[in-house]
């Protein structure tokens, strides 16, 4: 069974638009801190920079699904899962000030070595999701 990693934090000011709710492409922001958080809680941030297998995003799907608002509670949930070449993640963001969704994505991402050569997602990454 894939681990299931979550982050929380506040909906911050500037992040709103004119419509006085979190714009649309600040969600783009929230998935991808929830995936760095996710490689730093599993440890494997050290590991990707020790060894150049650099993380690359290919593909981002979002579904959006209820608006977020100043100040709302959010907790991003993240769980991987491997289809060659690629890592996907599988992620929601819970507005904890509503109980409900507010969006979910699918994000694929691909590795790269310095010289930005595709490789496979590295067994130790597999190892620990």
């Amino acid at each position: 069974m894939p681990k299931k990693l979550s982050v929380r934090f506040t909906a911050r000011g500037y992040e709103l638009d004119s419509y006085n709710h979190i714009n649309n492409a600040v969600y783009l922001n929230y998935f991808e801190h929830a995936r760095w958080e996710f490689f730093r809680q599993l440890e494997l941030y050290t590991f990707l920079k020790e060894n150049d297998n650099l993380p690359v995003v290919t593909d981002v799907h979002i579904r959006y699904q209820r608006e977020i608002k100043l100040f709302d509670e959010l907790q991003i949930e993240t769980v991987c899962t491997e289809e060659k070449p690629y890592l996907i993640f599988h992620q929601k963001i819970l507005n904890l000030t509503t109980g409900l969704t507010s969006a979910r994505a699918t994000t694929k991402l691909i590795f790269i070595d310095k010289e930005k050569i595709p490789r496979d997602v590295p067994a130790e990454i597999l190892f620990r999701i």
